[in-house]
């Protein structure tokens, strides 16, 4: 299943990557309207972070082509903030938090422009958001995992960007960073920012999002979760892996959903 949308901020058409000449992603052909917290979501190998990286620019592509906005991504650049997994980041840089979230401001200051007054000023209102800001002259690596991550997203806050990727937030964080991650990632998308994340657990999934792509190297489904969060595309999705949902159905309650209902 494949929802089609009018006017969407993401297509990507006939998109092909591989790696050492393996594919690692097919045909994948989606598209996803704005204002939305979107999941993408499949087993350990599907490409769901590749995909990422693909709409990024961040690897090449064997085939396809992506806009964003209607445009390619060279043209909205700086509409677009990607939060990569944390565990690819040098976390030894020398570097305070109000330092890392600062650097979310670099593309709207230009080339060689040194932060403003008002620059330091957002970036000090993303780290209250995040409820960090209590932290803005630590050292970045002297904090632990779930609060550099809250400090990546207190970056990602700083951009002001239009359009999100977000690549396994939830990695490693607890259950309050998580909570306070996905209740600002809601605010963010109520706000029409839309927002694609990676995520690993199906059974938080059914609250969290409000599209899901279903992915496992080919495309098997996108559109809203209600109709695309089934047992028959998850299990399709997973094969005989998916054994941590007897009963989506049960998940899929109404009351479940109450950030649609809002809407």
């Amino acid at each position: 299943m494949i929802e089609q949308v009018q006017n969407p901020v993401l297509e990507i058409h006939d998109l092909t990557v591989s790696y050492d000449k393996k594919p690692v992603l097919w045909d994948v052909d989606l598209s996803i309207p704005s204002g939305k917290l979107v999941g993408i979501i499949g087993p350990n190998g599907a490409g769901k972070s590749t995909l990422i990286k693909a709409v990024m620019d961040l690897i090449p592509t064997n085939s396809g082509y992506i806009k964003l906005f209607d445009q390619s991504l060279g043209e909205v650049r700086n509409r677009i903030s990607y939060v990569p997994q944390r565990e690819t980041v040098d976390w030894d840089f020398p570097a305070s938090v109000l330092d890392v979230v600062i650097m979310g401001r670099y593309g709207k200051l230009g080339l060689f422009k040194r932060p403003r007054k008002a620059d330091k000023e957002v970036a000090m209102e993303c780290l209250r958001k995040v409820g960090m800001e209590q932290f803005s002259k630590r050292q970045i690596s002297q904090l632990s995992g779930g609060q550099q991550q809250r400090v990546f997203l207190a970056r990602a806050l700083a951009q002001q960007a239009d359009f999100y990727f977000m690549d396994e937030p939830f990695a490693g964080v607890d259950a309050a960073t998580e909570k306070a991650i996905i209740t600002l990632l809601r605010e963010m998308a109520d706000q029409d920012k839309t927002v694609v994340v990676v995520h690993h657990d199906l059974q938080s999934a059914s609250n969290y999002f409000d599209w899901v792509i279903l992915l496992n190297m080919r495309l098997v489904a996108s559109g809203p979760i209600e109709s695309v969060f089934t047992q028959e595309l998850l299990q399709e999705t997973y094969g005989g892996k998916l054994t941590l949902l007897s009963d989506v159905s049960d998940l899929m309650r109404k009351e479940q959903y109450p950030h649609r209902e809002a809407k």
